[in-house]
């Protein structure tokens, strides 16, 4: 039976008080169930996802390939994902602020679940098993909508994390997936304030403006990642070779890869064949500014629509700036607020660009690529935000609750 989008919503509203009155220990034992039933029916997960592959593999980049696929490995990685998460401290346990006030009413400002949770997402299976992980966890519903490139592998994984609730006498509907991917049930979802207490976008940047710009639901901005590097004058040259080339091949298709690359005017004739000789023997495609092409020929010339680019691709944009001041006007000027670096061995240029600059995360000496919820110490991750309300940056458990206050008195009137 093929359930809509709106019913969908109902049966999360519905659901609610029930997940949000599970014990910490009972959702930390539904999530290593979870984690088991994927091991365990691993080859089905597999099958499914190969049918993906094969249907989307003539659209679909390498990179992108790459993100989609889903073998033992990666399984073995999404059971772990929810293993950590379930060794996770508990996000509604407190400790809550308490206080009285001038007429003896005892207020306890209390951490609860969000409510209703919805995801849209692209071509990443494994958000599927996170987002479910981490809204179970901290207490909520969701309602899940992955792209068509996975919708196999998306329908396999539900129903394998839905059947674990239907085992342990839950209603399955904690956990939902959209299984119409066409572009109606998305504008259905942006506009069920009724039933959606939140929704979180994960995608490109056009589809993730698409969303902010006609949902009426309440919306956390997961942004595009334009990702820069600023290697200053004073930067430790082999430091920044190893930290420009991880951050743009290590996983070129997230957001949290290299995109542009900026070079301080000083030492851009040294510096610049080294990091080009490299990434150009990693088969990334540079291209760049007229003063970066008088240096190095192999450049190809830069548009104006590649410095707002995000490339999710063995590709770099490289450009030539005066100083410090200089290359933070430009990231500022086409930053998606996501993540920023600057390499540079001197203090003061440091301070400035990590309190100029406008973003999520802001790096000194290391790699964008650390932008994730695991590599903070929050475990899987439900996106990264780029917006400043409520969440910003990887947003883990935290960020999917909020705070309501119990008021208790003894016949307190307003005089």
């Amino acid at each position: 039976m093929v359930i809509s989008v709106q019913e969908m919503g109902q049966r999360a509203k519905n659901v609610t008080s029930q997940v949000a009155m599970l014990s910490l220990k009972k959702r930390n034992a539904l999530l290593q169930e979870m984690a088991q039933a994927l091991l365990n029916q691993q080859e089905d997960i597999i099958l499914a996802n190969q049918k993906d592959l094969s249907e989307h593999e003539q659209t679909l980049s390498g990179p992108m390939q790459k993100r989609l696929k889903l073998d033992a490995t990666a399984i073995q990685d999404i059971a772990g994902s929810l293993r950590a998460v379930a060794e996770l401290p508990d996000p509604l346990a407190g400790p809550y602020d308490e206080w009285r006030t001038h007429v003896d009413l005892k207020i306890i400002k209390k951490i609860v679940p969000l409510g209703v949770v919805a995801m849209v997402f692209e071509a990443r299976p494994n958000v599927t098993v996170d987002a479910a992980a981490l809204t179970l966890k901290s207490g909520n519903a969701v309602i899940l909508r992955g792209g068509k490139e996975a919708s196999r592998s998306n329908a396999i994984l539900a129903t394998i994390l839905r059947q674990v609730l239907t085992d342990n006498q839950l209603n399955p509907d904690i956990i939902q997936l959209i299984t119409d991917t066409s572009h109606e049930s998305v504008n259905t979802l942006l506009h069920m304030r009724k039933f959606i207490d939140v929704l979180i976008p994960r995608g490109s940047a056009k589809f993730i403006d698409f969303v902010v710009a006609n949902a009426t639901v309440p919306v956390i901005e997961t942004g595009a990642g334009n990702t820069h590097i600023f290697v200053d004058a004073s930067a430790n040259q082999e430091e920044a070779v190893r930290i420009i080339h991880n951050a743009k091949t290590q996983k070129p298709s997230v957001c949290n890869s290299a995109e542009k690359l900026l070079i301080h005017e000083s030492i851009a004739a040294e510096f610049l064949p080294k990091i080009g000789a490299k990434l150009i023997d990693s088969h990334v495609e540079l291209r760049g500014d007229e003063a970066s092409r008088q240096i190095e020929s192999r450049i190809l010339p830069a548009t104006d629509l590649d410095w707002d680019t995000e490339y999710n691709d063995l590709i770099m944009s490289i450009k030539i700036v005066a100083d410090t001041d200089s290359a933070i006007d430009w990231i500022n000027a086409h930053t998606t607020h996501h993540s920023e670096t600057i390499i540079s061995e001197t203090t003061e240029n440091v301070v400035k660009f990590m309190n100029a600059i406008d973003a999520a995360v802001v790096y000194q000496n290391a790699s964008s690529r650390f932008t994730d919820g695991f590599e903070f110490g929050f475990g899987a991750e439900i996106g990264i935000s780029t917006q400043k309300l409520h969440a910003r940056g990887p947003m883990g458990l935290s960020a999917l609750t909020t705070i309501k206050y119990e008021v208790f008195g003894e016949g307190q009137i307003k005089a």
